[in-house]
């Protein structure tokens, strides 16, 4: 790959800058406070919009009022991740900062020893590019391991990990049979040294020029993970991958964003996330042994591992300036499979995680990871009655549902173009909702279904 490349990846996406992924979070003014006030005066004609097409989904109010209910729902749902995702920037600045704390703040030189762990399985294609991208971060030499696990591959990544050795003698490779990925990436965990562990998939790359900003919050001893912002590498590819970087875009500047502000992201992605090791080190081999229905849980293990941090009481954050590159699904195949697998673990750990989360953070419990459940199960019910049920026993077209998914989905592109108005791919969030609506909203029902199915699923 060449040296060059995050630089050309990040102007590929129409980002200000390398180390600052959209605009907005470079400062707030009165500019950005207007245009603030003028999202949520959109916000809130959306909504009146939204409940007045959703509310003629029937004929008559009084006989199926959920309709409505649903409506007024959803959106407010959505309006409040979007003011949420607004105060992300001065919740990222207080967790920075010593003033009224309680704990004692590591030095703003904080230069912790890092280690990068890459499990792999038949990845030839990839795995050089993500060791190389590791060895050429803005950071001490002498204090970066990089730890490959080789999880049985069958193709020629063993080749390759021998060939980069050559020129980084300093290269972990282990070796053994397929155990997956959490055993790939416990195995890291303890042979690794460092203080920070970055877990980094082995299609993914670090961007050199922001790594640091990784590192930067586990200054407060308080932060045990740290989610970076993922950005697909092959964007371009075709339709398929443009509506991935379109949500991708809402999923990490927006909806992590949000979640971030109250220190409780609840998916520290795979793609690129660190970890204090002290954090995660009493808590390995429950996250190891963790199973569902009596058989052992074999994805979601980034999931899994932040939420066993959030059980210990741990803030979990994200990083929107410290950015990684990825390879998303470039076909319908790859792209259910993958859906399907993230669905299941979505399932999974809602139902773990709901058993200890409305303790420790009651606020975000109960104003967003239960409404959020509820309208994820919901959803796939309602989707189906507009669809389907209501056109065959009323006659009642769903095009006025339809319009208020689009009209959601509006308001999120109003707030996507206002973090990174030059960014070309806030289109492609439409066909995503459409996409999402038909399709996606289903598959947690055939996921649930499906559950005790283990299969990995890969691509």
């Amino acid at each position: 790959m060449n040296e060059n490349q995050p630089q050309l990846l990040a102007e590929s996406i129409s980002q200000p800058n390398s180390r600052s992924f959209g605009g907005y979070w470079e400062k707030i003014d009165l500019r950005s406070l207007f245009y603030q006030i003028v999202i949520l005066g959109a916000g809130a004609a959306i909504l009146f919009l939204i409940i007045l097409l959703k509310s003629k989904t029937t004929a008559d109010f009084q006989v199926e009022p959920y309709f409505f209910s649903y409506a007024i729902f959803v959106t407010t749902f959505e309006l409040s991740r979007i003011i949420s995702a607004m105060l992300y920037k001065k919740s990222f600045s207080t967790l920075l900062e010593e003033k009224n704390s309680d704990v004692q703040f590591y030095p703003e030189d904080y230069e912790p020893r890092v280690a990068f762990i890459i499990p792999c399985k038949n990845e030839e294609k990839d795995i050089g590019n993500a060791v190389i991208q590791c060895y050429q971060i803005n950071y001490p030499r002498e204090k970066v391991e990089v730890i490959v696990v080789n999880d049985g591959s069958t193709d020629r990544t063993a080749l390759i990990l021998k060939e980069l050795q050559k020129f980084y003698p300093s290269l972990k490779v282990i070796d053994w049979p397929n155990q997956g990925k959490r055993w790939a990436m416990a195995a890291g965990f303890q042979v690794s040294k460092a203080e920070i562990i970055i877990q980094l998939d082995s299609d993914s790359e670090v961007d050199p020029l922001t790594f640091r900003e990784l590192i930067a919050p586990f200054r407060n001893p308080r932060v045990g993970a740290v989610c970076a912002n993922g950005v697909p590498k092959n964007a371009d590819q075709n339709i398929i991958t443009r509506m991935q970087t379109a949500y991708y875009f809402m999923s990490f500047q927006i909806l992590k964003a949000a979640e971030s502000t109250f220190d409780t992201v609840f998916c520290c992605s795979g793609c690129c996330s660190a970890y204090r090791k002290s954090s995660v080190m009493p808590i390995l081999y429950e996250w190891l042994s963790e199973s569902f229905l009596g058989l052992p849980v074999t994805w979601g293990d980034d999931r899994a591992l932040t939420s066993w941090l959030l059980k210990r009481g741990e803030k979990t954050v994200y990083s929107s300036q410290a950015l990684a590159y990825t390879v998303v699904p470039n076909n319908w195949r790859q792209l259910m499979k993958q859906q399907l697998r993230w669905k299941k673990s979505w399932i999974i750990n809602a139902f773990l995680t709901s058993r200890f989360i409305w303790k420790k953070q009651p606020f975000v419990s109960f104003f967003y990871y239960f409404p959020l459940i509820l309208i994820s199960l919901l959803t796939p019910i309602m989707t189906f009655r507009a669809l389907i049920y209501a056109p065959l026993t009323h006659g009642i077209l769903p095009l006025y549902h339809i319009a208020g998914v689009i009209l959601v989905t509006a308001l999120m592109v109003i707030y996507y173009r206002f973090i990174d108005a030059k960014n070309k791919y806030w289109p492609y969030l439409f066909l995503w909702s459409v996409l999402n609506l038909f399709i996606l909203s289903f598959m947690i029902v055939w996921a649930a279904l499906h559950i005790q199915d283990r299969g990995w699923g890969t691509r």
